[in-house]
């Protein structure tokens, strides 16, 4: 540690897991002394990582609260990553569910110490001690059973067991020992990032070592600028944040990536050059090169973290036939842009608490583009079910025709120009192709321009010799034939 670094006791920053309904959202309300409203089953889902700092005796908590359904493992995950306890949330009259297991499986790996907090016990069925019974089947020992958890019975709504509850977190926090340094460079994580309308790239996140202040340059791997403004979880602007403390920030060149961490520097250019050294390159956006019948979407919301479920909701949508292909994401309005990208791959452009402009709205109009958009994120999963149950009816695989290679002329990546015959059938611009070498049929890809005598042509047919410019994961070679083929609708 070099002498100007000054190491000091960090508050504690807790994240809450458990399964859907077991009142995460309803417990943390209390907490913050917020009035208790008794929502329908279902009625009130987190949807989003949120982010509250409570005082209590004179020492602060920072809450991770995050959403409880199966969708959102991912997002629970990364909550996790930052947090240093772990408060598990149990209905006391529905006991330990699948969410809960899942939740169980995650602390475990991150090493947290947990805390447990049977909720809803004013309600008559509440049933602690068999929740205890089946914590310990799950490899949970309480420290009533001899283990080393501590559980605390609380209510929401009856405020019953909150102080205890504060009182156990900063206990187990001064047992951890927890330590940051102070006089450190400021770093921390994003947590959520939004797209606001009217003000530019917004994010939150928890500073975990030094002091975040206005005019500060920062920057995370996809994202840089200046510290414009700071305000804390309650949107209420500040001039610096402490370690462990939440907050939210203006003035970065776009929004960033959930997760990612963020440093700061002594200037613009450093901020700059830091992003744009660790910036990822985007991939070209393609049409799955395959068999399957596809489903082309393209995916706009309010916030990265809620795309980054439905993303991962919709990679496990399995179907017979039907493949989802996701062409592009971003966070914000649907725009024109979105709309002509789904008009050349015939997709549909899906928004989840977001809108098209009105250019985006009259182009989709003229173009008969589909945009559907959605407040509850099952029923933007069940629109796109039904969508690939149509797509499953209402198109064919045809082939039409093959061609022998006879020369190859130049690759770079993936890509590459070789020179062959058609042997069967015909070949047109714009088709799949399947690379069949000595009767295996060993890769794919797709047909992005074809020349006769070094002119572009759109078809060729049997017997004569083209150029073919193709992409796709296997490299050609002399001799192989291409199976070229189209998708056809009904």
């Amino acid at each position: 540690m070099e002498k100007n670094q000054t190491t000091i006791l960090k508050p504690p920053v807790v994240v809450i897991l458990g399964h859907i309904d077991s009142g995460k959202t309803s417990l943390l309300n209390a907490i913050l002394g917020l009035p208790f409203t008794e929502s329908k089953p279902g009625g009130t889902i987190t949807q989003e990582v949120f982010l509250a700092e409570i005082e209590k005796d004179g020492k602060k908590i920072t809450f991770i609260d995050t959403p409880g359904h199966e969708a959102f493992l991912k997002m629970r995950a990364r909550g996790a990553k930052v947090a240093d306890i772990a408060l598990l949330v149990i209905d006391g009259c529905e006991g330990i569910k699948e969410q809960t297991k899942e939740a169980i499986s995650h602390i475990k790996e991150t090493k947290l110490p947990l805390i447990v907090a049977i909720n809803k016990v004013d309600k008559i069925q509440a049933n602690p001690a068999k929740i205890k019974q089946e914590l310990q089947k799950e490899g949970i020992l309480v420290e009533e059973f001899g283990g080393r958890v501590p559980v605390v019975e609380t209510s929401a709504k009856a405020k019953v067991g909150i102080d205890e509850l504060l009182d156990l977190i900063l206990l187990l926090s001064e047992m951890e020992n927890l330590k940051t340094d102070l006089k450190a460079t400021a770093e921390g994580v994003i947590i959520e990032s939004f797209l606001d309308p009217k003000r530019g790239p917004l994010i939150s996140g928890i500073v975990e070592r030094g002091i975040l202040k206005m005019g500060d340059f920062i920057a995370t791997s996809s994202a840089y600028g200046k510290v414009k403004r700071l305000e804390n979880f309650q949107k209420k602007p500040i001039n610096e944040v402490f370690p462990s403390s939440p907050f939210f920030l203006l003035g970065l060149n776009k929004v960033p990536e959930v997760g990612e961490k963020f440093f700061t520097f002594p200037d613009l250019e450093s901020a700059k050059e830091y992003a744009e050294k660790e910036t990822k390159k985007e991939k070209e956006v393609q049409i799955i090169e395959s068999k399957e019948r596809v489903l082309n979407l393209i995916i706009k919301a309010e916030s990265l973290g809620t795309l980054e479920a439905i993303i991962e909701i919709l990679k496990n949508i399995k179907t017979k036939v039907g493949k989802i292909n996701i062409l592009k994401t971003g966070v914000g309005e649907i725009t024109e842009n979105d709309v002509e990208m789904a008009k050349l791959a015939k997709g549909v452009i899906l928004g989840f608490k977001t809108k098209p402009n009105l250019a985006a709205k009259e182009s989709a109009k003229n173009n008969k583009i589909k945009i559907l958009t959605f407040e509850v994120i099952y029923d933007l999963i069940e629109n796109v079910k039904t969508l690939l149950e149509k797509l499953e009816k209402k198109s064919e695989i045809v082939e039409i025709g093959k061609v022998k290679v006879l020369v190859e002329f130049w690759q770079e990546k993936n890509r590459q120009i070789i020179g062959g015959r058609v042997i069967e059938g015909k070949i047109e611009r714009g088709s799949y192709i399947e690379i069949e070498r000595e009767g295996n049929k060993i890769g794919k890809g797709k047909l992005l321009n074809l020349q006769k005598n070094r002119r572009d042509i759109d078809k060729a047919e049997r017997g004569e010799e083209i150029g073919i410019l193709y992409e796709g994961d296997t490299t050609i070679q002399k001799g192989d034939i291409l199976i070229f083929w189209k998708i056809e609708k009904q």
